[in-house]
């Protein structure tokens, strides 16, 4: 069949499986062409087939030689639709780590489930005895608590009081303005309990019980603050009130771990394209914007790039690592510089449909979402019929 981007409401609802391939070979190719790392060399990635995730998986592999297992929930191809675009990343991986001599296994599954945990606790120990790194990079819109049986959504809203902000269609161009209602008591809770950091300290307790983590063990899970101009939508709306009780977890963990001498971590990471990020309202306008501004300064990273960077310079870097007064590794340091910032809210104030080609690095926005789903990669043809 032929395959081409099924867009809605900013959301890509098909992917393409040679574009996927080559996207995650791509990011490989950047990870080999660099100085090997001194890291991790049994790694977990819970959350592994996209965005930060999948790349946590390469630089695991390809930049550290470690042997890596991937839980990722993806759905896969049907008579009618092509499987999701994560699936075809797994896939892509996995014969990529094997043709360069990675061990790599894939569990496709929901990683909130008591099921799925098992089956990651015995392919451990069955194949690496320990671990040494888990990430945990899950961004889910629901949950089912194996406990309870209860079914929890999240959502993406302010707390309080109604946010009205700027936004852009980055398929069209369009600059409006749109307002989100406040969310309630309930869905405030209810994302907390998808995003927060209960699933996180679930994964490291099994982990731990099972006696499958090494001495120095590390984890690390990712946040985000970002600019004023997002800060009601993001940071102070439900997905941050989430990542704040991702944050609070750290010295519980820490406490927990004490046995193996391990240690838990926050990466606060920069905006950047994601399936995630382009349906945050402000949010599509925001980093088109920064994409703008931090290319022109040389500053700008893409995932690969940003965990690359985390990897090489944070988690182990011969030297220690600095860290906030929250303890927070902050892969946001670029983006948050003040001649950065200053210029973002001086072009947020002057973007219309008008200019915002002209302001915003839109088309820089859309080719990067495309290429999340295997699409506008170089090198592709894309009038080809291809098997889903």
């Amino acid at each position: 069949m032929i395959i081409e981007p099924w867009i809605r409401d900013n959301v890509c609802l098909n992917a393409h499986p040679a574009g996927c391939f080559a996207h995650v070979e791509d990011q490989v190719r950047y990870v080999t062409a660099r100085d090997e790392i001194d890291g991790s060399q049994r790694v977990l990635v819970v959350g592994a087939s996209n965005g930060y995730g999948l790349a946590a998986r390469i630089v695991s592999a390809f930049g550290c030689g470690a042997a890596t297992v991937g839980v990722a929930y993806e759905r896969p191809a049907t008579e009618k639709r092509t499987a999701s675009a994560g699936w075809y990343n797994t896939q892509a991986f996995a014969a990529l780590a094997r043709d360069y001599g990675h061990p790599a296994w894939n569990l496709n599954g929901d990683a909130f489930a008591d099921e799925i945990k098992d089956e990651t606790l015995a392919t451990i120990r069955e194949n690496l005895g320990t671990i040494d790194l888990l990430v945990y990079s899950i961004a889910a819109p629901r949950r089912l608590d194996p406990r309870t049986g209860e079914l929890y959504s999240s959502v993406i809203k302010p707390i309080g009081k109604p946010y009205t902000a700027k936004t852009v269609d980055f398929m069209t161009g369009e600059v409006r303005v749109e307002t989100s209602p406040p969310a309630t008591d309930e869905q405030v809770a209810q994302t907390v309990k998808v995003m927060g950091g209960e699933d996180w300290t679930a994964w490291v307790e099994r982990l731990l019980e099972a006696d499958l983590l090494a001495d120095g063990f590390q984890t690390i899970a990712f946040s985000y603050i970002g600019p004023e101009v997002t800060r009601a939508i993001y940071r102070d709306g439900t997905i941050g009130r989430a990542k704040e009780d991702l944050e609070r977890r750290v010295p519980i963990l820490n406490a927990l771990m004490t046995p193996v001498s391990g240690r838990a971590v926050i990466g606060v990471q920069k905006a950047l394209v994601t399936r995630a990020s382009a349906v945050i309202p402000a949010v599509p306008l925001y980093v088109s914007l920064l994409y703008k501004v931090m290319k022109s300064k040389g500053l700008h990273e893409n995932c690969i790039r940003q965990i690359h960077r985390l990897y090489r310079d944070f988690l182990f870097s011969p030297v220690p690592a600095e860290t906030d007064h929250r303890g927070r590794l902050r892969l946001d340091d670029w983006e948050m510089r003040e001649d950065v910032q200053a210029e973002v809210a001086a072009l947020w104030q002057r973007v219309t449909t008008d200019n915002v080609r002209e302001l915003a690095d839109l088309d820089g926005f859309r080719a990067e979402f495309l290429r999340h789903h295997g699409f506008g990669i170089p090198g592709i043809d894309y009038a080809e019929d291809v098997d889903r």
